[in-house]
């Protein structure tokens, strides 16, 4: 688990001032619509009806989980409300993702980012309610707009809904744990950023801080375990201490000798908090990554550049210089199998892999394998897991 990012994040346009509950929104327009008998809509030509932007995208996990909610409600009230889902990633992703998953919904896209600067915002899921004359009613989550709320509004009266308010910093490391590139050593921990986004960076971009510090954002206990004990994903982790560990930290740690700080990193949470962890080996359902076509595996381009980057997420890969470990933790974090992942095919260079598929259509991601000269084979093998527990429990 190179880096982490829990939800989306998006760059504010410092040209737009936030828009206030009461006030006019101003004219949008929506230029490409999809699963609607109109190609393209103003805003205007919604007077008369509640609407509802949510902006989203398909690799975005409660984004997704939010669909059936803005469906049901897109049901129950037709004619009175009008649900526009709004996503940056091309027509052809959403109609694939359409294809796979049918909806009642509106879908626009709008790869430019022009509607989502006029609404500054950094976390995704974010849902706009606009009254029937146009007026803002609240930014808030999708879970916040109910049918009670729909209904009081259909009866003329006053909502008031919590407000999701983000954190528009631009640069998180800057603004909350700048430290000089001659600073040797720190160790810092600190509250959840209100807004902020969750992640774990690990500086292997920047030679002055390369392999020797690493900052977590808004994250859980676990997470920190997690890669202090091993790097394990959360499909590797047993949690005995039947709490969802809900409370989010913030965390830099930087030492002088690379060779220290996960050894750090794992003292410091011992002394910080009653959690304990150790591993243990279990026999368990995986997946095995082999290669099956060699000529196939080798036209894979190989990398020159020797620089490393770990873009992926949900449906997406970008990564220069992985390793087929790191491409199995890939599969493991953000495929479609749902399923401990296994690296056997004994190979050890270094490859510059970039591809897309469809999360909702398992086969897409086959095939992509299939013409990488790969295959998931599914049997049985003994797994190291991550065991969390209390210090006063039977371990």
């Amino acid at each position: 688990m190179k880096k982490i990012m829990l939800m989306a994040l998006l760059t504010w346009n410092s040209a737009f001032a936030q828009l206030k509950n009461g006030e006019q929104v101003p004219e949008i327009e929506f230029k490409s619509v999809l699963n609607s008998r109109l190609k393209s809509i103003k805003l205007s030509q919604l007077k008369g009806k509640i609407v509802w932007i949510e902006f989203w995208a398909t690799w975005c996990g409660p984004c997704l989980s939010a669909m059936p909610h803005l469906q049901q409600l897109q049901a129950k009230y037709k004619d009175k409300l009008q649900v526009i889902t709004l996503t940056d990633e091309g027509i052809e992703r959403t109609e694939q993702f359409l294809k796979a998953k049918p909806s009642n919904l509106w879908f626009a896209v709008d790869t430019a980012n022009s509607i989502s600067k006029m609404f500054p915002h950094r976390l995704i899921p974010h849902s706009l309610l606009i009254s029937a004359t146009g007026s803002l009613i609240a930014a808030t989550l999708p879970e916040n707009i109910t049918e009670t709320v729909i209904d009081s509004l259909l009866n003329g009266k006053t909502v008031h809904l919590p407000e999701k308010k983000d954190n528009l910093t631009t640069d998180f490391i800057k603004d909350y744990f700048f430290a000089e590139d001659t600073l040797q050593t720190r160790f810092l921990i600190q509250p959840e950023i209100k807004g902020g986004p969750g992640m774990m960076v690990t500086f292997a971009d920047k030679p002055a801080f390369k392999e020797r510090r690493l900052t977590f954002i808004n994250v859980g206990v676990d997470v920190m375990y997690r890669k202090a004990f091993g790097d394990f994903s959360y499909g590797r982790t047993i949690n005995k201490t039947g709490e969802k560990n809900e409370e989010i930290y913030c965390l830099d740690l930087l030492v002088k000798d690379g060779r220290d700080l996960i050894p750090t990193l794992k003292n410091e949470l011992l002394k910080r908090f009653a959690l304990q962890a150790k591993t243990e080996k279990r026999l368990k359902e995986v997946y095995v990554l082999k290669i099956t076509d060699l000529h196939k595996f080798n036209s894979i381009p190989r990398n020159k550049s020797g620089r490393r980057t770990y873009l992926s997420r949900h449906g997406e890969i970008d990564q220069e210089s992985i390793t087929m470990l790191d491409f199995a933790d890939f599969l493991e974090n953000f495929g479609t199998y749902r399923s401990i992942i296994i690296d056997e095919t004994h190979n050890t260079d270094k490859l510059d892999i970039k591809f897309s598929f469809q999360p909702e259509n398992p086969s897409s991601l086959n095939k992509i394998l299939s013409d990488m000269g790969l295959s998931l084979e599914k049997t049985e093998r003994e797994v190291e897991f991550l065991v969390l527990y209390k210090n006063n429990e039977e371990q």
